[in-house]
């Protein structure tokens, strides 16, 4: 067995050396590693490593699979506690990094993975949860990294997998053989994907009979042949690859994000979890989503620093005592909070599943996703407010730095008196580099899509209104009589259950 990562330093040396094909700009990248544009990235992976060593009640897990102490990003949820753990070592990691740290993707995936494949065996007699078991124990064993690869680039969006021109608009099997399955198909705006050791590809959609092969679950090395990543651009991103380390606003953290093209990629029968079971993949897309729209409190994290950030502008510009400057940095609060309140609520109103691990509540998860679909873009106004035009207009590092510019700008662009104008100028970008640049991408756009559009939580949200529930219960209290009375029960009684308990109440 390979010996386990400890530390954030140790896994940044378990990425060298890997046959990776990478292309950025067009150009093959020899070592991502060592690359500007890439390191960032791979530092905010390394920080939920050293998190767990710093704070481990939060950031670790004892495993009833492998019987360790694990990284809480490899651990599967055995109880409503661990989903709470989970957002408050979210949330903190959001903190200390101001970006995506890209691992809530494959934690997520590895809970849903575990409760479908157990309940696909039950109906089929496959073996599917035995492999993913074992799978889990061994990256346990060695504190790996975890992908999950779900978004196809899908085509014509009103035809289904296998009514597309070209089929490798959505991964499907190309061949089988004795030893597994060969895929082809391409996974779009993967999170921290080339920062993975393993990627598990899923389905990205409700399937149908039609559709089977395109049905299959699997683990692949990040480095197996047939894989090529490509880069994503991301807003100012080059601004790392700059002398200097103010222009960039956050220049040790940011998120990451690559096209995945996969041709004829080989994937052997012990890591296959799904195979051809195409009534399964809903239920595995709807797990997955839920867990992972509650995981959208890491950006309360962000949220965090970047009230910080307007607060301490707000202070260098001399406006800290201004009524409207402290109701905006109160409605920031107000704001994020409200997010971070609906992702625990979910997480805390778990429910345990024939798998015996622990699924947190959907409506709630839905809720809090369609909550950051929003609160954020209006934080960041806020702060953008605050901040003042200079955020967007000031000029470069080079500038400041330049014995015919700089001290000019020192003089021009200083602030309230004994604040250092170098100070004022790196809080700026930062507010620019969350709310305009290369980490506004994870706090923003990322926002907005990632884990389904705002409609797909709206959708999912008016599936589980309770509407006729509560029209009952407003016509009892109306003392409406509309035939024989009724006994006032949701539609969806476990979910109230779990609120009020399990008395059934009748309607006088």
């Amino acid at each position: 067995m390979t010996m386990p990562i400890k530390s954030g330093a140790e896994y940044i040396q378990s990425l060298r050396g890997r046959k990776l094909t990478v292309y950025l700009f067009g150009e093959l990248v020899k070592e991502p590693v060592d690359h500007p544009m890439i390191r960032p990235s791979i530092n905010a992976v390394a920080a939920t490593y050293d998190l767990a060593n710093e704070e481990p009640e939060m950031a670790s897990a004892n495993s009833s699979i492998s019987g360790l102490k694990i990284n809480r990003f490899l651990h599967i949820a055995e109880s409503a506690e661990d989903l709470v753990n989970q957002n408050r070592m979210q949330r903190r990691l959001g903190q200390l990094t101001g970006t995506c740290f890209q691992r809530c993707v494959g934690m997520d995936a590895l809970n849903s993975l575990y409760s479908t494949t157990f309940e696909i065996d039950q109906k089929y007699k496959t073996k599917y949860h035995q492999r993913l078991t074992e799978f889990i124990k061994k990256i346990q064993e060695e504190n790996l990294v975890i992908g999950g690869a779900m978004t196809d680039t899908k085509g014509d969006r009103s035809l289904s997998p296998s009514q597309q021109t070209d089929p490798d608009m959505f991964v499907h099997i190309t061949k089988r053989d004795a030893k597994g399955v060969y895929v082809t198909g391409a996974k779009a705006h993967q999170t921290g994907c080339i920062n993975s050791h393993w990627i598990i590809i899923m389905p990205t959609m409700r399937l149908k009979a039609e559709d089977k092969e395109y049905a299959i679950v699997g683990a692949i090395p990040v480095d197996a042949p047939g894989v090529t990543y490509i880069y994503g651009r991301q807003s100012c991103d080059t601004r790392s690859m700059e002398e200097g380390d103010i222009d960039s606003g956050n220049s040790k953290f940011a998120g990451q994000e690559a096209m995945i093209i996969l041709d004829n990629v080989f994937i052997p029968n012990e890591l296959i979890f799904m195979d051809g079971e195409f009534d399964y993949a809903a239920m595995l897309v709807e797990r997955f989503t839920c867990y992972h729209r509650r995981s959208y409190v890491c950006k309360t994290g962000l949220g965090d620093v970047l009230i910080g950030a307007a607060a301490a502008v707000a202070d260098y510009n001399g406006v800290t005592s201004a009524s409207h400057i402290k109701d905006k940095l109160v409605e920031m609060t107000h704001l994020n909070e409200t997010i971070f309140a609906a992702g625990i609520a979910s997480s805390f109103m778990a429910h345990k599943t024939a798998s015996g691990n622990y699924q947190n509540d959907d409506m709630l998860a839905n809720v809090c996703k369609h909550n950051v679909t929003r609160f954020p873009y209006e934080i960041g106004r806020m702060a953008q407010d605050i901040a003042g035009g200079l955020m967007v207009t000031m000029p470069s590092e080079k500038d400041f730095r330049s014995p015919a510019t700089g001290p000019l700008l020192e003089k021009y662009l200083q602030g309230k008196k004994g604040v250092s104008t170098e100070n004022r100028m790196r809080v700026m970008r930062l507010i620019e580099n969350m709310t305009l640049g290369r980490n506004a991408v994870g706090y923003l756009t990322e926002s907005m899509h990632g884990a389904g559009s705002p409609q797909a939580q709206r959708i999912q949200i008016a599936r589980q209104m309770q509407l006729e529930y509560k029209k009952k219960l407003a016509k009892n209290l109306a003392n409406v009589k509309e035939g024989e009375a009724a006994e006032i029960i949701p539609e969806n009684a476990d979910y109230f259950n779990k609120i009020f308990g399990d008395k059934k109440k009748k309607a006088k």
